[in-house]
C-alpha cells in the first residue's frame, strides 16, 4: 500500500531556505519532502544522458518520476509517425530505471475524439514493461468517457487535473489572476482504470481553500487504496510557495482515514549559515 505526493517541480525559489541547504541540490533536498515529481521539463527538450544519470543518482529507488512526453511527439506530430522520437527519449531516460513510475502523454486540447484512433496504434506500439498515463482536455472526452476509457482499458491511466477548485471563485492574487488565464477548465474525474491512478490538483494561494478544496481527492485516493491500488497525487497552486508541505498533508489526511499506510519520512531540518549580523 502507497500513496505518493509530489508537486510540479523540484525546484522553486520559494523553497530554497525552507528545503535545500545552504550549497545544497534542490532534487535530493525535494526528494526528503516528497516521493514523486511531474517531470514537465521533457516536455520541451530531451536532457542529456548525463543529467538523467543525475536525477537517478540523487533519489532513491523508490521515488517516482512521471515524465511528460515531448511535444515532438504529442503536439506537432500528434502522435502520428513518433516511434523513433520516442525510442530516443526512452533510451535517454533508462538510466532511472525503477524510479520511472510512468510516461505521461498530455495531449493537446484540439485533440479530440475523432483522433482516438492516433492514440490507439500509439499505445499498441509502445513497450509493454513501462506504465502509461494520458491526460486529455478535450470536452468532447468527458461529454462522453466511453471510448477513450476503452482505448486505455489495461494499457493507460487516465489522468484527471482538476481546477474546479480553483475556479470556484475569481482570482485574489497576482499569481492567481495569471493561472486563470493559463490553466484550463477541468471537471473533477475518479475514475481510475490501472492500479496506479495519477491526479493533479490545482488549489489556491489561500492554504485554507486548497486544503478545503482537495476533501474529495482525500476520501478517493483512501477509496484506492482500500481497493489495492497505489496512487500518485500532485498539488499545485498558483504560486507553489508551499506546495511541498501541502502535499506532506494531503498525505496525513489519506493517512488518518487508512491508518496501515505508512507516513512520509520526516525532512531533514535545514541549518541555516550564520551570519555577523
Amino acid at each position: 500500500m502507497r500513496l505518493s505526493v509530489g508537486c510540479a517541480m523540484w525546484s522553486h525559489k520559494a523553497w530554497t531556505a525552507r528545503m535545500v541547504p545552504a550549497k545544497g541540490k534542490p532534487l535530493p533536498a525535494y526528494a526528503r519532502w516528497c516521493d514523486a515529481v511531474e517531470g514537465n521539463t521533457t516536455f520541451y527538450a530531451t536532457p542529456a544522458p548525463e543529467t538523467v544519470e543525475s536525477w537517478a543518482a540523487q533519489t532513491p529507488p523508490e521515488f517516482r518520476f512521471v515524465l511528460k512526453f515531448p511535444k515532438a511527439v504529442t503536439h506537432e506530430h500528434r502522435l502520428t509517425g513518433t516511434a523513433p522520437l520516442i525510442s530516443q527519449f526512452m533510451r535517454v531516460m533508462a538510466p532511472l530505471g525503477p524510479r520511472l513510475h510512468a510516461y505521461w502523454i498530455q495531449l493537446p486540447g484540439s485533440f479530440g475524439p475523432g483522433e482516438l484512433p492516433a492514440l490507439a496504434r500509439l499505445l499498441d506500439e509502445l513497450p509493454p514493461q513501462h506504465r502509461y498515463a494520458v491526460e486529455v482536455r478535450h470536452p468532447g472526452f468527458f461529454a462522453e468517457p466511453g471510448p477513450l476509457e476503452e482505448v486505455l482499458a489495461g494499457r493507460a491511466e487516465w489522468v484527471p487535473f482538476d481546477t474546479t477548485a480553483f475556479f470556484a471563485t475569481p482570482p485574489t492574487s497576482d499569481a492567481e489572476r495569471d493561472a486563470w488565464a493559463r490553466k484550463p477548465r477541468m471537471p473533477h474525474r475518479t475514475t481510475a482504470l490501472t492500479a496506479h491512478p495519477i491526479v493533479r490538483y490545482l488549489g489556491r494561494d489561500a492554504t485554507a481553500e486548497t486544503i478545503a478544496g482537495w476533501q474529495p481527492w482525500v476520501h478517493t485516493a483512501a477509496r484506492w487504496l482500500r481497493e489495492g491500488r497505489s496512487p500518485t497525487v500532485f498539488l499545485h497552486t498558483p504560486d507553489n510557495a508551499d506546495a511541498p508541505a501541502l502535499a506532506r498533508i494531503f498525505h496525513s489526511e489519506v493517512r488518518a482515514l487508512v491508518p496501515q499506510l505508512e507516513p512520509l519520512p520526516d525532512p531533514e531540518p535545514i541549518e541555516q549559515p550564520l551570519t555577523l549580523f
